[in-house]
C-alpha cells in the first residue's frame, strides 16, 4: 500500500495536456540548464509536432547515451573507445544465431538471456556509432546487428510469445536495451523492422502498466517504464506515448509514508521492505535525470511542481550515504552479492565504489536540469568525491572506473575540470528512520548502521542472490577510517567474510540455512523500537534486536560523537542452546595484510589461523585502522585468519572465481543461552595506541549511567552530552540529572555554558503523546519545535509534552540554564 492519490491513466493524460507547453526548437546537443516553459499551454487537438522534432529528440537521447564534447583521440576516451571496439569485435565473433539463443551460452530461457542478448547488441551498436573504436561505421558489424535484432525478435521477443521467467526482463531490461539500440541504428534499420520491434515493446509493456501506481509499477521501476515508453514514442513518432510517459512520472515524485519511494527523511525503499538508495534509488535518479534532460524545453516537459523533490533528494537522500565516492552497502540490498557477474563481458567487479561512482554520474546528468546554485553545489560534492576517492587495492578511482562509458566519463571530467571548488566531507549525523539506517561522520572517518524492524527486512535475497545476508540488518556497523581503509568492503569482502560474524552485530551462533526467512524481504523482526535522535552533529540510535529464526533478543544503543562511537548492549538473552556472540569487529586486511593487532600494549595474534583469548582486555589497536576501548574491561577473543570464497558462493549469476583475504575478528562470547547479558565498548576509527590507552585509563571520560533492557544511558561530561534510550517508560539518573519519560523514547541532551539543547524522538512511531521530564530547576525554554509543549514541572523541573508524529523524527528545543 502507498500513501498516494489514485492516479488513473486518464488523469495522467489530462494532467499532461494541462501542463504541456508550446514546443520549442530543439538543439542537437544535450540540454543545459532547466528550460523555462512558454507562457501558453498547447491546447488539446493542436497540430502534432513535425518529424524534425522527433529527429532532434533522437539526437538528444543519442547524445545522452554516447556523450558530447570530448576528444576521442585523447585519454581516457581513446583507451575506453578501443576497449569498446575490442569487446564488440569479440561479441560479433561469438554471435551464432540458433533457435534458442543468439550467443552461445546465453539461451533465451531463462528470460535473462533475452535481456543479455539485447544488451550485447547495444554494446555492438555503440561501437559501430562512436568514433575511435576501430569498428566505427563498419558494414560487417552493422549487418550482424541488423541480423541479431531480427533473430531475437523472430525467435522470442515478439507479440506471439507468452511471457515467462522474470517480468523485469520483458518490461524493463530487454525493451530498454532494444530501444537504445534502435536509437543508435535508426536510419540503418528498415521502417518495417522498427515498427515490428516497437510492436513487441507495446505488447510486453502496454499502456495499462500506468493504470495504477502499485505492484511492480512503482518507484524506480515506474521510472524505467516511463523511460522505455518515452523513447519508444520518439522512435515511433507517437506524441501521445511521450505525453503518457512524462505524465506517468508524477506519482513517483511525492514523498511516501509507506511502501516504495522517497520519504521526507531521505529514505528510499523498494520492494516494500528494503533500504535501496544505492541501486533502485540510483536507477530512479539516473532515469529521471535523463528524462528531464530529454524532454525539457519540449511539448512534453515535466512541469509537475513535485519534480522539486527529486532535486532536493540529491543532498538530502543520496549524498549523506556516499563517503569519498563510495555508496554504502547498507542501502544496496541483494546487490552486495553481485561482484563479478557472468553477463558482464568486461569482467568488472561491482562494489560500493562502483555503485557510488554510478550515483556521482547520475548527479552529473541531473545537474543539467538543476538551477545554477544547485549545479554548483552538486559539482562541488562530486569534485570532492573525485579527489578523495583516489583508488587503491580492490577498487577503482572515480575518474578511472572501467564501468563508465565515454558519455559518463565526459560528463564527470567536465565536472572535475570545472570552476567549482571541491566540497569537503561533511561532519555530523544523518538518520533515516523510515529505512532504519544511520550515518555519522567525524573528521577523517565515517560510520554507518544497518538495522531491521517490522517495517524493514533483515535482508533481501532472491533470484539466487545474497542467500547469506541474514545478519546484515542486525546492527551491522560499517566504518571507514584513515587512508587505506576505503577498500574495506570493496576488496572481495562479501565473498570472503564470515557472514555469521559481521561487525557490530550480536548473534546466536545457531546455524542458518541459505535464504532463511524467505525471499524479497519476507524476513522481518516483530519489533518497532528502531531509530534515534540527532542534533545534526551527534546522534543516539537504538535497536530492539530479535534474531532471525532465533530466540535471541537484545537492546543495542550507539552514541555517535566527534571521535568515538559508544556501543552498548543489554538484555541479551537466548535459549537456542548455542553460544551468543557480540562481534566488536571483523576487519578485512586485504590479500596479504599483516597489520599488527595490539591488546593492552602487547602484540596479539600474528599468524593466520591463530585464536587468542584475553580474560580482561581494556583496549585494542589494529595498525592502519584504529581501535576499541572496553570501559572496565571485557573477555575478548581475537582471531586472525585467511578466508577463501567466490562470488558464485553467494550469487548464482556470478563467476566462479576464488579470492583469499585476511581478517582480524574480535568478539565477546556471552556463553550458551545467556540471560540478561550485556556489553559496552568504544569504537575509535583512526586512533593510535597512545590515544586508545589514554581513553581506556580515563575513568571519568565516559559514565555508563544505565545499561539494562529498560534504559541505556551514557554521559560524556567533557562534551556536555547525555544520551538515553528509554526502551520502556521510566526514569534514569544521568550525569546531567534525572531524566524520565512516560513512554519509549530516544533523548539527546547537549549542554554548554548556560545553554542546552534537548532532542527527543519516539522510534516506535506510535504517534501517541508522552511526557519527558528533566529534573533540573531553573530551565527556561527559548524555542521549541512544533510538537513540544512546555508544562509546569514538579519543583521547577523541565516538563515537556511531546506529540511526536509517526515518522520517528527528531524534535528539538533550545534551553537557557540558570
Amino acid at each position: 500500500m502507498h500513501s498516494r492519490p489514485h492516479w488513473s491513466r486518464r488523469a495522467l493524460l489530462a494532467s499532461a495536456t494541462a501542463s504541456a507547453v508550446t514546443a520549442t526548437t530543439l538543439g542537437a546537443g544535450v540540454p543545459g540548464a532547466h528550460a523555462a516553459p512558454s507562457a501558453a499551454p498547447r491546447p488539446a487537438g493542436s497540430a502534432q509536432p513535425a518529424a524534425d522534432d522527433f529527429a532532434a529528440l533522437r539526437r538528444r537521447w543519442l547524445d545522452l547515451m554516447l556523450g558530447t564534447d570530448y576528444d576521442p583521440t585523447a585519454e581516457p576516451y581513446a583507451a575506453r573507445l578501443a576497449e569498446l571496439g575490442d569487446e564488440a569485435r569479440r561479441l560479433r565473433e561469438e554471435l551464432a544465431p540458433a533457435d534458442d539463443a543468439l550467443f552461445p551460452g546465453i539461451p533465451f530461457e531463462p528470460s535473462t538471456g533475452i535481456t543479455q542478448s539485447y544488451e550485447r547488441l547495444a554494446t555492438m551498436a555503440r561501437a559501430w556509432a562512436q568514433p575511435g573504436t576501430g569498428l566505427t561505421g563498419d558494414d560487417g558489424l552493422l549487418e550482424a546487428l541488423v541480423g541479431g535484432l531480427r533473430h531475437v525478435h523472430e525467435k522470442v521477443y515478439n507479440p506471439s510469445t507468452t511471457r515467462y521467467g522474470n517480468w523485469w526482463d520483458w518490461q524493463i531490461g530487454s525493451p530498454r536495451a532494444l530501444t537504445d539500440t534502435l536509437t543508435v541504428l535508426h536510419d540503418a534499420v528498415s521502417a518495417a523492422d522498427r515498427d515490428a520491434y516497437l510492436a513487441a515493446v507495446d505488447h510486453f509493456l502496454p499502456e495499462s502498466v500506468f493504470d495504477e501506481y502499485t505492484g511492480t509499477s512503482t518507484g524506480a521501476n515506474r521510472v524505467d517504464f516511463c523511460r522505455v515508453h518515452a523513447v519508444r514514442g520518439i522512435l515511433g513518432e507517437d506524441p501521445d506515448k511521450i505525453a503518457l510517459a512524462a505524465a506517468s512520472l508524477s506519482p513517483v515524485f511525492p514523498y511516501v509514508t509507506e511502501g516504495d519511494g522517497l520519504y521526507a527523511d531521505g529514505s528510499f525503499i523498494q520492494h516494500t521492505w528494503i533500504a535501496y538508495s544505492g541501486t533502485y534509488g540510483y536507477v530512479l535518479l539516473d532515469g529521471l535525470g535523463r528524462l528531464f534532460a530529454l524532454l525539457d524545453g519540449t511539448s512534453w516537459e515535466v512541469t509537475d511542481p513535485n519534480r522539486r523533490i527529486v532535486h532536493d533528494s540529491v543532498e538530502k537522500a543520496y549524498a549523506p550515504l556516499i563517503h569519498d565516492g563510495l555508496m554504502m552497502d547498507s542501502v544496496s540490498g541483494r546487490a552486495i552479492s553481485r561482484g563479478l557477474l557472468k553477463e558482464d563481458t568486461r569482467g568488472i567487479q561491482q562494489s560500493d565504489h562502483t555503485r557510488g561512482h554510478e550515483l556521482a554520474a547520475a548527479i552529473a546528468v541531473l545537474a543539467q536540469s538543476a538551477s545554477a546554485q544547485e549545479r554548483a553545489r552538486w559539482h562541488g560534492m562530486v569534485r570532492g568525491w573525485i579527489e578523495r576517492g583516489t583508488g587503491g587495492d580492490g577498487f577503482p578511482a572515480l575518474l578511472t572506473d572501467p564501468g563508465f562509458d565515454v558519455a559518463d566519463l565526459a560528463r564527470l571530467h567536465a565536472v572535475a575540470e570545472g570552476p567549482e571548488p571541491p566540497a569537503a566531507e561533511p561532519v555530523g549525523s544523518t538518520l533515516f528512520p523510515a529505512m532504519a539506517r544511520a550515518v555519522h561522520r567525524g573528521r577523517g572517518w565515517c560510520a554507518g548502521l544497518s538495522l531491521a524492524s517490522e517495517r524493514i527486512a533483515y535482508y533481501e535475497c532472491g533470484n539466487g542472490e545474497n542467500p547469506r545476508g541474514w545478519h546484515t540488518g542486525d546492527g551491522m556497523l560499517y566504518w571507514w577510517g584513515p587512508d587505506g581503509t576505503l577498500g574495506q568492503y570493496a576488496d572481495a569482502f562479501w565473498p570472503t567474510v564470515d557472514w555469521r560474524r559481521l561487525p557490530g552485530t550480536t548473534v546466536s551462533t545457531k546455524k542458518l540455512a541459505e535464504g532463511t526467512g524467505g525471499e524479497w524481504g519476507e524476513a522481518r523482526p516483530d519489533t518497532r523500537w528502531v531509530g534515534g535522535v540527532t542534533d545534526g552533529e551527534f546522534a543516539a540510535v537504538g535497536h530492539h534486536l530479535r534474531g532471525l529464526e532465533s530466540t535471541l533478543t537484545a537492546r543495542q544503543s550507539w552514541l555517535c560523537l566527534a571521535d568515538t562511537v559508544v556501543c552498548l548492549g543489554a538484555g541479551i538473552s537466548c535459549t537456542d542452546g548455542v553460544p551468543v556472540e557480540t562481534v566488536f569487529d571483523n576487519r578485512n586486511l586485504g590479500e596479504r595484510g599483516t597489520q599488527a593487532l595490539t591488546v593492552d600494549g602487547e602484540r596479539a595474534v600474528g599468524e593466520p589461523g591463530r585464536k587468542q583469548e584475553f580474560r580482561r582486555a581494556h583496549w585494542a589497536h589494529l595498525e592502519g585502522h584504529g581501535g576499541w576501548v572496553w570501559p572496565g574491561g571485557t573477555r575478548l577473543t581475537a582471531l586472525r585468519e585467511e578466508r577463501t570464497g567466490s562470488w558464485s558462493d553467494i550469487n548464482t549469476r556470478s563467476v566462479d572465481k576464488e579470492f583469499t583475504r585476511r581478517y582480524v575478528t574480535l568478539w565477546q562470547d556471552h556463553g550458551t543461552d545467556p540471560s540478561d547479558a550485556g556489553y559496552a565498548y568504544l569504537l575509535m576509527p583512526g586512533a593510535d595506541r597512545r590515544r586508545l590507552a589514554a581513553r581506556a585509563a580515563d575513568r571519568h571520560w565516559l559514565s555508563v549511567d544505565a545499561n539494562t533492557a529498560a534504559q541505556q544511558a551514557v554521559t560524556v561530561r567533557s562534551l556536555g552530552t547525555t544520551a538515553v534510550t528509554f526502551w520502556t517508560a521510566g526514569a534514569v539518573a544521568t550525569g546531567a540529572g534525572h531524566l524520565a519519560a512516560t513512554a519509549p523514547a530516544a533523548v539527546l541532551l547537549r549542554r554548554g555554558g548556560r545553554r542546552a539543547k534537548l532532542c527527543v524522538s519516539e522510534p516506535v512511531r506510535s504517534g501517541k503523546e508522552f511526557e519527558l521530564t528533566w529534573a533540573r530547576p531553573g530551565v527556561r525554554v527559548e524555542s521549541a519545535d512544533d510538537g513540544i509543549e512546555v508544562l509546569d514541572g514538579p519543583g521547577g523541573a523541565l516538563r515537556l509534552r511531546i506529540t511526536p508524529g509517526t515518522a520517528g523524527a527528531t524534535l528539538t528545543c533550545s534551553l537557557r540554564l540558570r
